[in-house]
């Protein structure tokens, strides 16, 4: 298993906790956003396009901890930005690791190694870094030559130091599926816990535009990288979520499963949309109007989000919901295969990688 068993435990008796208090609608996972500062300028990011100003900004430890206390979650993601930049996050982890909260500090890595000593092994600790691809994909993705050879010197330094460390990629079109398999069973040789996957998430402000995936071409994508899987290959996941992915299932956003707490406030009405900001997680739940959210709404801004941060929320909701979400989610830890020929024709399809592609359009060439 990805996720350790005491994890699993926590999450599931919360989960069904509130199923037996009769709520529709409460949060899995807190993303803490305690600046927005960061140290790369990857072109598929919108976070960082913010004036100076609001860039410098730091949230205290004490704002984040009422955050956590005041919507209760059992598991926090601190994002960013790149918080390792943040001056107390030492402080901040150590805080919520005393809660006993299992926090996931997502980093691009390039501080860690320098930064490990703030920080104390612990099963409620797990460094979630970020790793788009194989070497010259990530390096691209992130606008960053000699990205990855920083990055994984640092989770075999973390994993030498006994600290858990899960990967996290975000994919967008024209990632090459059979590059995307390699990189799995590098990360795996490497001797991660498990690893995360999402589709890009169209950001208004992101310098690309371009390569951004619809569903389809989401679920087409998916459904080649994931099918015809290994045995080794471990996600730090719900494994309905991937099913998701790959089109075997249908569901609507629930955006309020993973809220986002900034140094504005509440975002509403989620992690990826900023349609203004509530003072109290009270204040959020009770003012959004969930309806005119997710792809069934209408809403343009939803209509090709497929992400985690939206739909693994869903996925958990239906493991618990029903019996048979129940049987599918057992069905699919163990069952991991999903044999798919046709899935194996897509890896056979000549790719050009979005870094090539790059290249080739620069020299007057179209790519394919």
């Amino acid at each position: 298993m990805a996720v350790p068993a005491s994890q699993m435990w926590t999450v599931a008796t919360y989960v069904l906790k509130q199923k037996l208090k009769g709520r529709k609608r409460y949060p899995l996972v807190l993303m803490l956003e305690p600046l927005f500062r960061c140290n790369l300028a990857c072109a598929g990011c919108g976070k960082i396009q913010y004036p100076a100003h609001v860039l410098k900004q730091n949230m205290t430890p004490e704002d984040c901890f009422h955050a956590v206390e005041e919507c209760g979650v059992p598991v926090v993601a601190i994002p960013g930005g790149e918080p390792l930049m943040h001056p107390r996050i030492g402080e901040i982890v150590a805080g919520l690791v005393a809660r006993r909260k299992y926090v996931y500090l997502c980093t691009n890595a390039l501080l860690l190694k320098e930064k490990l000593s703030l920080f104390k092994p612990s099963k409620y600790l797990a460094f979630s870094v970020h790793l788009d691809g194989q070497k010259d994909h990530h390096d691209f993705s992130v606008c960053r030559e000699g990205g990855y050879e920083i990055t994984v010197e640092a989770v075999r330094e973390a994993l030498k130091r006994g600290f858990r460390v899960t990967t996290n990629t975000t994919l967008f079109d024209g990632a090459d599926p059979s590059s995307v398999r390699a990189f799995f069973d590098e990360m795996m040789e490497l001797g991660v816990e498990g690893m995360m996957l999402s589709p890009g998430y169209s950001y208004d402000k992101a310098p690309d535009q371009r390569h951004f995936l619809g569903r389809d071409r989401t679920r087409r994508l998916f459904r080649a990288i994931l099918s015809n899987r290994k045995t080794s290959w471990r996600f730090n996941m719900s494994p309905l979520f991937l099913e998701f992915l790959m089109g075997r299932r249908e569901y609507d956003c629930t955006p309020w499963g993973m809220p986002t707490y900034n140094i504005f406030g509440w975002q509403k009405p989620c992690y990826l949309l900023q349609d203004g900001y509530a003072d109290s997680f009270a204040g959020l739940m009770e003012s959004v109007q969930w309806e005119n959210y997710g792809p069934r709404s209408g809403n343009p801004k939803c209509a090709n989000c497929m992400v985690h941060s939206g739909y693994e929320a869903s996925a958990v909701n239906d493991t618990f919901g029903s019996l048979s979400g129940f049987w599918a989610t057992v069905k699919a830890t163990f069952s991991t295969r999903y044999r798919d020929p046709e899935a194996l024709k897509i890896l056979d399809e000549p790719v050009t990688p979005p870094h090539m592609a790059h290249e080739l359009i620069q020299i007057g060439e179209p790519p394919r």
